[in-house]
């Protein structure tokens, strides 16, 4: 014996308007577990910063890598020139190579927030990008690119004074850092 209803029966066509009105992915959602219009926002919206996360970590990658090819193409020019044992020359190569590193730490820094790592290694990659700018502001450093001696004195202190901070930010995240507990 057959228990199914006749095809025509009323049924039958319920279940038709139902598969054509209602998703077959699964079962209806929660209407108390819906989200709201804000969580779809802030979901677009927290997806759209993601992706300009990536594409920022992207670039920097490739303006690291421009400049790698930059750098190397420099030197390979002042070699047969002998411009490579002018002292000048080399700080200029230096200040390029700093600045790469600086790229480098930009990039990890965004690298981080991607990751969403926790809030130490990012404050400690910005740490660590303003040292290595200073000391490349300190190799470059010339009396002779300011109009005045005492433009330049106050130029000095305030690039003592900011590695110095920075020396103290790395000194308090190092001696306090392992007491948070692991990274």
């Amino acid at each position: 014996m057959d228990d199914s209803p006749p095809a025509d029966s009323p049924n039958d066509s319920q279940r038709t308007d139902l598969s054509d009105d209602a998703p077959t992915s699964g079962p209806e959602p929660d209407p108390a577990v819906a989200k709201t219009r804000g969580d779809r926002v802030s979901d677009v919206t927290n997806k759209f910063v993601h992706g300009v996360e990536l594409a920022a970590a992207a670039l920097f990658a490739l303006l690291f890598g421009i400049g790698v090819v930059d750098l190397a193409i420099q030197i390979a020019e002042s070699v047969p020139t002998g411009e490579i044992t002018d002292p000048n020359t080399v700080i200029s190569f230096i200040e390029t190579g700093l600045l790469l590193l600086i790229i480098v730490e930009v990039y990890e820094t965004v690298v981080a927030y991607i990751e969403q790592s926790d809030t130490r290694r990012i404050v400690r990659l910005v740490i660590y990008t303003g040292v290595i700018a200073m000391v490349r502001k300190v190799i470059i450093f010339r009396t002779t690119e300011y109009s005045t001696t005492q433009d330049a004195l106050f130029a000095a202190l305030s690039y003592t004074l900011v590695v110095l901070g920075l020396v103290a930010l790395l000194f308090v995240e190092r001696s306090v850092g392992p007491s948070l507990g692991p990274d």
